[in-house]
């Protein structure tokens, strides 16, 4: 299969340094890539070849756009291209000043648009879906386009089966280890000194879930990362504070509960209770959608499968079902 391009000068960012990026699609679809001139012949079985064509033409439009092209953005786009997705649909993105970023996965697409098109989103699946990183990205592209005033940032205090006691400092420096995640996104989409700056002003604010109590939070995008270690009070009080022109995204990974024993976690409730409600979306991620890396997927599909899972509660295993049966 040969596929052209128009202008020989976008090329070498097509193909990549030492042409990685062919070498990419070669190894992921099983097929053969050779570049000459202006076109890029793909040989190999039939469905992999037109792919390969898909992926190769959807690089072309983002470098001719002037937009920077990674290894986990092809990535991204084969998985698209695989999944049979409408290609009308195209791979969702959110843009800030600083940075672009684009879906890597169809699931990943879709929680983009719930993010742009619902009030109440709620992320779930496991470690490394991105569903943080895409929450806090599209509360700085709100915030930067004047649609909220203010990001606020939400988390429960619960160690991961440790004990920290004490820990000194005001509250910022108390709840910041537990909010490192949110913070390494903030720095990754806006500049560290516009962070810092709305950080000292309050534009952006850390606010710990147990303080959250009696405020009504208008216009603003609100973020409870860590979900899963919630109480059904405290997500119910979270839910609640809801104000006029604010958005909300409530993330969790139900495998990864870290209450007392026997507590019950109010994002499997508030999952179970909601999904369909109007106004609110609720996006299941499955080790499928991992992007962190390849042996993380392939720790996750481990956990899934192990036979520990039927352990871990009915609540647990009835929000993975209903994610298996969406993404199925």
């Amino acid at each position: 299969m040969v596929v052209p391009f128009d202008d020989n000068r976008l090329l070498a960012h097509l193909l990549g340094e030492y042409d990685s990026h062919l070498a990419l699609i070669e190894s992921r679809l099983g097929i053969e890539a050779h570049a000459h001139g202006n076109v890029v012949t793909l040989t190999g079985p039939q469905p992999a070849c037109e792919i390969g064509r898909e992926v190769l033409n959807a690089i072309y439009d983002r470098v001719r756009k002037g937009e920077s092209v990674s290894a986990g953005d092809i990535d991204g786009l084969i998985r698209h291209a695989r999944s049979g997705a409408p290609r009308n649909d195209g791979t969702a993105q959110i843009r800030t000043r600083r940075r672009i970023v684009t879906a890597r996965t169809p699931t990943q697409s879709d929680y983009i648009r719930a993010l742009d098109r619902h009030d109440l989103v709620f992320g779930v699946g496991p470690a490394g879906t991105g569903k943080t990183y895409l929450a806090v990205a599209q509360a700085a592209s709100y915030l930067e386009r004047g649609l909220v005033e203010r990001i606020v940032l939400s988390r429960p205090a619960v160690e991961a089966g440790e004990r920290l006691g004490f820990l000194p400092g005001d509250m910022r420096e108390k709840v910041d280890p537990y909010l490192r995640p949110l913070y390494d996104a903030l720095y990754d989409v806006l500049p560290p000194e516009k962070v810092e700056r709305d950080l000292e002003s309050g534009i952006i604010e850390i606010a710990p879930l147990a303080f959250m109590r009696g405020r009504t939070l208008a216009h603003s995008f609100v973020i409870l990362d860590e979900a899963q270690n919630t109480t059904s009070m405290q997500m119910k009080m979270f839910l609640t504070r809801h104000g006029e022109g604010s958005r909300m995204v409530v993330t969790g990974d139900p495998t990864q509960i870290d209450l007392p024993p026997g507590q019950k976690s109010g994002l499997d409730e508030a999952v179970s209770l909601l999904e369909g409600v109007e106004g609110i979306e609720v996006t299941h991620f499955t080790a499928a959608d991992v992007v962190r890396s390849e042996l993380v997927a392939r720790i996750v599909a481990a956990y899934d499968g192990a036979p520990t899972m039927s352990g871990l509660g009915s609540g647990v295993a009835s929000t993975l079902a209903r994610g298996q049966a969406r993404t199925e």
